[in-house]
């Protein structure tokens, strides 16, 4: 086999550019045209961005000035309705253990019985009565609350048997009396 002959470099290329002779070739019309239609592009894909943000901006604070909105309408409806509304207090009955403190019992043996004196009721010899605003279950001692009758408030029990009803306009007293 024959040997192959030298590749020659072809004449006019360029194998190196000196930065400090070299000049840029001016750009054609077609590539100035180019570079003005890709900047209009350009351009107008900022305006269309800084619109969309200037709306999500404006929406925002719509939302939040309604959202604000909503919230003071529901506290002032909150507040209006806490303020209107009658005090609901529960009572539970009660009698007083061998050692004088006080356990809840069923509510049926503080109802239907013969009333006592300031609320208290006698039946098989033991004084049952009634601990308003406490709380826990039969059997247990109640958790806070007082015996004084609350003025004003609508009291029932935890088997649903109003008391007293309470409120503007409510006699707020045991015993009715008509005319």
């Amino acid at each position: 086999m024959p040997d192959a002959p030298p590749k020659l470099k072809p004449l006019g290329s360029i194998q190196f550019q000196d930065a400090a002779t070299t000049k840029p070739r001016p750009p054609t019309p077609a590539e100035l045209r180019a570079r003005r239609k890709y900047e209009d592009k350009q351009r107008e894909l900022e305006e269309i961005r800084v619109a969309a943000e200037a709306k999500r901006q404006r929406q925002k604070r719509i939302l939040m000035g309604s959202a604000a909105a909503v919230g003071v309408v529901g506290l002032v409806a909150g507040v209006g309705y806490w303020l209107l509304s009658p005090n609901h207090v529960t009572a539970q009955c009660v009698r007083d253990d061998p050692n004088g403190q006080p356990v809840i019992v069923p509510d049926s043996y503080c109802t239907g019985h013969t009333p006592g004196l300031n609320g208290f009721f006698f039946w098989g010899g033991h004084s049952y009565r009634y601990y308003y605003g406490s709380s826990g279950s039969v059997g247990q001692r109640p958790v806070g609350g007082s015996t004084t009758l609350p003025k004003g408030a609508t009291v029932t029990t935890k088997s649903g048997t109003t008391i007293q009803r309470g409120g503007i306009g409510g006699s707020g007293g045991k015993g009715g009396g008509g005319s």
